[in-house]
């Protein structure tokens, strides 16, 4: 399967992960469509030439509106994440309720390919490295529980239903245009006040970054390869980094050297997996491998956004 040769739409394309990828898939001569609604993304993410539906994905009516017979692949990423509610079960209904929502048009139209971007988090705290035939899954946060029943609902849906389906979870995914995580968090408040760093937990918190740019080419290489009725694989790198050293890595970069304080425990926030790592050698088995470790994708990312971020 060649996706330069398809009609492809991208939910949740404004976003990190969805704008890079309609990018990129746009350069190979695919044929895109954005949906988004813009609450976490801007609409100058959404690259010049591809087709812009602004679409609430929990609102059956704007689904119809972006998911059409002529589409061949669907890449469900619209998601909301821990930072963007407080109500946990506004978070788990909303989330699961775009993916049936999708998933149901889909099915009404006719369209029978979808990739979907799970998390590392339906693992829970789980042994590493951690293989995607892990189990039982025990997610620590409504986030990963969510997730968890978004596979469910995918792997139905492949099995019974007929949609191929891949799903990615992702390790920790870093790079231009992200907001609300870790590195750009460090850019702004050192930014602010560069003598002082406040970080969440004890900074011992360890885990797989991955750019970018990296993640969406090992999708396209995973939908153009594996061709199973359901495919699952783990993204991210071999090695990890731990929140101490991105702060001395963001610190080098904007040349501080500020103090750190941190908050205390062995996790940023309930919910918060304190270490990660994945396997990848099911990824490595049909011929991806990534060429930016862990660290060097935190020091790209962190350079690139604050060229983005600091005026």
């Amino acid at each position: 399967m060649n996706l330069a040769d398809m009609r492809v739409l991208v939910t949740g394309g404004a976003g990190l992960v969805g704008s890079h990828l309609a990018a990129d898939l746009l350069d190979r001569g695919a044929t895109i469509r954005v949906a988004d609604d813009l609450s976490k993304g801007t609409r100058d993410r959404v690259p010049g030439g591809a087709e812009f539906v602004e679409a609430d994905m929990t609102d059956a009516d704007d689904v119809a509106r972006a998911v059409t017979d002529d589409l061949d692949i669907v890449f469900h990423f619209a998601a909301y994440t821990d930072t963007n509610y407080d109500d946990d079960r506004t978070l788990f209904e909303e989330n699961t309720g775009m993916t049936y929502n999708v998933l149901d048009r889909m099915r009404e139209v006719g369209v029978d390919r979808l990739a979907f971007t799970s998390s590392s988090t339906v693992y829970g705290e789980a042994p590493r490295p951690t293989p995607e035939d892990y189990g039982p899954l025990e997610p620590i946060s409504v986030y990963g529980s969510a997730k968890l029943a978004d596979e469910a609902l995918i792997s139905t849906h492949a099995h019974s239903y007929g949609i191929r389906s891949w799903v990615f979870r992702f390790a920790n995914i870093v790079g231009p245009r992200q907001r609300g995580n870790v590195i750009p968090d460090f850019i702004e408040k050192l930014d602010a006040d560069p003598t002082e760093l406040e970080i969440l937990g004890d900074g011992r918190q360890e885990k797989s970054y991955m750019h970018v740019s990296e993640c969406v080419d090992a999708i396209r290489h995973v939908v153009e390869g594996a061709d199973n009725a359901y495919n699952v694989y783990n993204l991210g790198t071999r090695t990890t980094t731990s929140v101490t050293d991105i702060a001395d890595i963001v610190s080098e970069e904007l040349g501080v050297d500020p103090e750190y304080a941190y908050t205390g425990g062995d996790r940023g926030w309930t919910g918060d997996v304190p270490k990660m790592r994945l396997s990848i050698g099911k990824l490595a088995d049909l011929g991806w491998e990534p060429s930016v470790e862990s660290d060097e994708a935190v020091r790209r990312s962190a350079r690139e956004l604050i060229d983005e971020i600091v005026e």
